[in-house]
């Protein structure tokens, strides 16, 4: 694009910068990459006469932050590749955490002098939902290379700055870690550059994959040594030996060290630290009973006690989810009136609770009333992925909502919170594939914004997003 034309397009985006911000209709407008980002800005709350950045963190803790990112070996790549773009042209280089933290930034000296101006600078957070539109909060928002032209930002104060960032992934996990850009002045930073900005971002994640496939490699020579009959795991799950028949899948939800988990075909395992990974461990089934349970969705819910597979009544699927809840134990007291509300009556929990283990021979311990057996259960494992910020892995976890008939007073609070929590995580970090995944749920059907989202960010001629349009248009 020739300056002329960028000097023309500036002077649209300005007018359509006004309109936005009124939220009065868009002429013309930016392209839509741009315009979804200033919504979700703008519903995040975002000022646009906002003077920059919030303040970042203390410089001496982001350094420690960095001293330990998973990214820091990666640094010199990052410099010697982007070195030269960033010297000719007065750019600086910007390293950030997966939340749009900068933790790191070198280049030209009155450049950065300008950064500071605005928190373009070390400890502050660029996230879309911290700073609006801009090329880090953007790329890792959609997960991909962005540009993002002067007047494009949604701050005023950021239209003297262009931006090419791309997102890092971690391949092993597939998560985010964080996102490499170069900023600079608008007229100086020439929009090829996003394509620079992605390569660097691609060879670290090279380096990541060799140095991951290093160690599993590692890791597989200590355990064929072994000779003993166990899944090898990698430190965040992955499987990497030990499942010739994928029984367990890609990766596995891990439980603290040392405890027992339940396999997807009913064995019991117990976790074992091994070097830098994990060793899994089929147990003696003669022991004490273990639980899974399966209560997400509109399926009727479903427990496998020791491999045997037992259809739920509601009732008793409620006990067991307040149990699971509850690992210390609640009274008979406690127990009916998370049941039942004020209404509850505890003779009436005894006699559940005395069909319950004749139904499921579950040992289930009295005076406090606890499971006293391992025990896996789907909402769980979403609780885990919710605090591991994972979208995709959230998305995939989640067929809808927890006991949807249950009128159960702690059951339908543990629902909602679910809901809400796994929503919020999707809209604000979910790809269009996780957002589609979420509309096949019970609320995610009719949920007016997600559909929108949808067919907003889905190519036209996508079977989703004329799914999506249809739903909007439904009466």
């Amino acid at each position: 694009m020739s300056y002329a034309h960028l000097d023309a397009y500036s002077r649209r985006l300005r007018a359509a910068h006004e309109v936005m911000t009124a939220a009065a209709p868009i002429p013309g407008g930016p392209r839509k990459l741009i315009r979804d980002s200033w919504r979700r800005s703008l519903e995040a709350g975002i000022d646009p006469d906002a003077p920059g950045a919030p303040a970042g963190q203390n410089p001496v803790r982001v350094q420690g932050l960095f001293e330990s990112h998973a990214l820091r070996p990666l640094l010199p790549l990052i410099t010697q590749t982007l070195r030269t773009v960033a010297d000719e042209g007065g750019h600086i280089m910007i390293l950030t955490d997966h939340d749009g933290r900068i933790l790191w930034r070198d280049g030209n000296a009155a450049t950065m002098d300008r950064a500071d101006e605005v928190g373009l600078a070390d400890g502050h957070r660029w996230a879309e939902e911290a700073a609006g539109t801009n090329g880090i909060g953007t790329a890792l928002a959609l997960r991909r290379p962005v540009h993002v032209y002067s007047e494009e930002h949604l701050m005023r104060v950021l239209h003297v700055w262009s931006c090419s960032a791309a997102p890092i992934l971690d391949p092993e996990t597939g998560g985010l870690l964080g996102c490499v850009d170069v900023s600079g002045t608008a007229t100086s930073l020439h929009p090829a550059t996003v394509a620079l900005v992605n390569a660097t971002a691609k060879l670290a994640e090279t380096q990541l994959a060799l140095r991951m496939h290093e160690r599993d490699e590692s890791l597989r020579r200590r355990y064929e040594s072994l000779r003993a009959p166990a899944v090898l795991l990698s430190a965040s799950g992955r499987v990497i030996a030990g499942d010739p028949g994928g029984h367990l899948g890609p990766r596995v939800q891990l439980p603290a060290a040392g405890e027992r988990m339940i396999l997807r075909d009913g064995r019991v395992a117990q976790l074992e630290p091994f070097s830098d990974g994990y060793l899994l461990r089929a147990t003696q089934t003669s022991g004490p009973s273990a639980l899974a349970l399966t209560f997400l969705g509109d399926g009727p819910p479903t427990a496998i006690v020791d491999g045997r597979t037992v259809l739920l009544s509601l009732r008793h699927a409620e006990i067991l989810a307040i149990l699971a809840l509850y690992p210390r134990g609640l009274t008979a007291e406690q127990l009916s009136f998370h049941l039942y509300g004020d209404d509850g009556n505890p003779v009436t929990i005894r006699a559940e609770m005395h069909r319950l283990r004749t139904h499921l021979e579950v040992p289930i311990g009295a005076k406090p009333y606890h499971l006293t057996c391992p025990v896996e259960a789907d909402f769980l494992d979403l609780r885990r992925l919710l605090a591991a910020d994972d979208p995709a892995s959230l998305a995939r976890a989640y067929p809808g909502p927890l006991l949807p008939r249950s009128e159960s007073p702690e059951i339908r609070r543990e629902r909602d919170e679910l809901e809400v929590q796994v929503r919020t995580c999707l809209l604000q970090r979910g790809s269009p594939g996780d957002l589609w995944a979420y509309a096949q749920t019970a609320n995610g059907r009719e949920d007016f914004q997600l559909l929108e989202r949808l067919a907003l960010s889905l190519p036209q001629a996508d079977p989703r997003a004329a799914a999506a349009r249809a739903r909007l248009r439904a009466p």
